[in-house]
C-alpha cells in the first residue's frame, strides 16, 4: 500500500477510529449540501430524534434544479419548486450557511467552495454528489457520499469507509495551443478507462499539471469520478495558497493564512513517497479531444479516427456498437464535422471565470451559426458577476448566445434546461451518457469550452486550432 503520499497523510490525520467491519471512521471538515441528496437525510435525521452535530462545518446551496432564466418564486416546475422549498424548511433554525440565490453567492456546489475559501488543503470534505472529487485541486480529500452517508455526517460529523490504493498520474511536458484541462482528463480517462480508477484515488502530477491555474486542476480533479476512481487531488503548491489568499475565507486574515500554511505544506506527498501504481503520459502529445461515443472514456483527439469495435478489448466492443449506433457515426470516420443542434458552456467541471473568458476569446466577432441554440451557464452568481464586469456576457449575447443564471443546467438535465428529441449537444459538462441532458434519443459530445464556442459558430464539431481568436480581457 501507498506510503507517505497526501491521501495517506490526511486520511491517518482525520481517523476517528477503526471499526469492527474494517472500515475506518473519519472526522469530515467539511460538508456540502444542496437541495437533491438533502432531503432525505435530513428526514432520516428527525425519524431518530438527532441533532446536527456540526451546523457550523456544513454549507448548503441550490443547483441542481434551480431555474436559469426565471427564478420568481414559485418556480414554474413544480418538482422544482418543492425541493427547493423542501431545503428551506430543512435549513430553519439550524445556522447552516445557505447560499440562496438572494445572497449573491449561490451557486454549484462545486464552485461556490473553492471560491469562497472554504475549500482547504488537508481537509476532508464530502457531498451527496458525485463530483465532489473537484475539491482535490486544492490537496483536499473530496469524496461523494450517499444519502445515508449524508444522513451519518448530519449526526456524527463523520463518516465510515475503506481506505483505497494511489495511484499517481504524471503528465509531462507542455500542453499545445487550445489544449485545456478538459483534453488531459478525457485523455486520461481514454487510457486507463471509465473502470481503471476502481479501488484508487489519483493523484495528478507532472510538469503539465503544476503549470495548470487552480480552475484547470478543478476540471480535472472532477472528472477523476469519470475514470471510477473515488478521488482525485493535486498537491498543493503557491498557485494553491495565491487562489487562496484573495478568498473570502482569508483575504483580510493574512496572520489566519500564515498560520494555516504549514500545515498545508506538511500535507503534501513526501518527494519519496510509494504509490501502489504510476502512469505517465506525454501531455505534449495531447491535442483537442471530444467523445464519439455514450461514455466519457469513449473519446479521441479530434483529428483521430472513430475506432472499430473489433479493435478494442473484447468487453468493450459491445458497447462501442451500441453508442455508435446511438450517436449515428461510422468508425474510420473522425469527429470533425459532426453536426451539432446545441452547445451548452456550463457545470461544474467546465463553468468557471477562465472557461467563459476561453469561450469569448473564440466567439468574440462572430455569430452563432443560424441552426445552434447556445447557452452561456456561469457556475455561481459570483462568476456571472465578474463575468459581466469583464463584458463577457455582451460579447456571448451580441453573437447569439442565452446569457443564463447559475446552476448545473443542461449537465444533467433536472430543470427545464433539456435536449430535445435527437438533438446533438457540444458540451462542457461530464458525462455524456443516454438520456443524461433529458432526452434518452439526445446526442452528446463532451469538449472544452473552446471547442464548445467553436462548434457553436460553425455548426459542427470543428477544431478549433483552425479558428482565429481575438484578445478578451478585463
Amino acid at each position: 500500500m501507498s506510503e507517505g503520499t497526501l491521501y495517506d497523510k490526511v486520511w491517518d490525520r482525520h481517523r476517528v477510529t477503526t471499526l469492527p467491519n474494517g472500515q475506518d471512521q473519519l472526522f469530515i471538515g467539511l460538508h456540502l449540501i444542496h437541495e437533491v441528496t438533502s432531503p432525505q437525510a435530513f428526514g432520516m435525521l428527525r425519524e431518530r430524534g438527532l441533532e446536527l452535530a456540526r451546523p457550523d462545518l456544513t454549507h448548503a446551496t441550490v443547483d441542481h434544479i434551480v431555474p436559469t432564466d426565471d427564478r420568481d418564486r414559485p418556480f414554474e416546475n413544480d418538482a422544482a419548486e418543492e425541493m427547493y422549498a423542501e431545503l428551506e424548511r430543512n435549513l430553519e433554525g439550524t445556522n447552516i450557511d445557505f447560499d440562496d440565490p438572494s445572497s449573491g453567492n449561490q451557486g454549484i456546489v462545486h464552485v461556490i467552495g473553492p471560491e469562497q475559501g472554504i475549500t482547504q488543503p488537508g481537509k476532508t470534505i464530502v457531498c451527496g454528489d458525485s463530483h465532489t472529487s473537484t475539491h482535490g485541486a486544492f490537496g483536499a480529500l473530496a469524496f461523494g457520499i450517499g444519502t445515508s452517508q449524508i444522513r451519518d455526517v448530519f449526526a456524527t460529523q463523520t463518516v465510515a469507509m475503506e481506505k483505497k490504493k494511489v495511484r499517481k498520474i504524471e503528465v509531462t511536458g507542455e500542453l499545445g495551443e487550445d489544449v485545456t484541462a478538459k483534453d488531459v482528463i478525457l485523455t486520461i480517462i481514454r487510457r486507463l478507462g471509465t473502470d481503471g480508477g476502481v479501488g484508487y484515488v489519483y493523484e495528478y502530477a507532472g510538469e503539465a499539471i503544476e503549470s495548470l491555474g487552480m480552475e484547470g486542476r478543478m476540471s480535472i480533479c472532477n472528472m477523476s469520478i469519470e475514470g471510477g476512481a473515488r478521488a482525485g487531488y493535486v498537491n498543493p503548491d503557491e498557485t494553491t495558497y495565491a487562489w487562496l489568499r484573495e478568498t473570502d475565507e482569508f483575504a483580510d486574515d493574512p496572520e489566519r493564512f500564515e498560520e494555516l500554511k504549514p500545515y498545508w505544506e506538511s500535507v503534501r506527498s513526501d518527494p519519496d513517497a510509494e504509490y501502489d501504481d504510476v502512469v505517465t503520459i506525454d501531455g505534449s502529445a495531447i491535442e483537442p479531444v471530444v467523445t464519439w461515443g455514450t461514455t466519457p472514456g469513449q473519446g479521441i483527439g479530434i483529428s483521430e479516427e472513430i475506432p472499430e469495435p473489433e479493435s478494442l478489448p473484447e468487453d468493450k466492443r459491445e458497447t462501442a456498437r451500441r453508442a455508435q449506433k446511438h450517436m449515428g457515426v461510422e468508425p474510420g470516420e473522425t469527429m470533425a464535422g459532426y453536426d451539432i443542434d446545441v452547445a451548452f458552456l456550463g457545470s461544474c467541471t467546465n463553468a468557471r471565470l477562465s472557461d467563459l473568458r476561453a469561450g469569448a476569446e473564440i466567439v468574440k466577432s462572430r455569430q452563432v451559426d443560424d441552426s445552434v441554440r447556445a447557452m452561456v451557464v456561469p457556475g455561481s452568481q459570483r462568476v456571472k458577476t465578474a463575468a459581466e464586469r469583464e463584458g463577457l456576457d455582451e460579447v456571448f449575447t451580441e453573437a447569439g448566445f442565452e446569457w443564463r443564471n447559475p446552476g448545473c443546467s443542461m449537465c444533467l438535465g433536472m430543470n427545464d434546461d433539456q435536449l430535445v428529441g435527437d438533438e446533438a449537444c457540444a458540451s462542457s459538462s461530464n458525462r455524456n451518457f443516454v438520456g443524461r441532458q433529458g432526452s434518452k434519443e439526445g446526442r452528446t459530445v463532451l469538449m472544452s469550452p473552446r471547442m464548445v464556442a467553436a462548434a457553436a459558430i460553425t455548426g459542427e464539431v470543428t477544431d478549433v486550432r483552425d479558428l482565429p481568436k481575438a484578445e478578451v480581457k478585463a
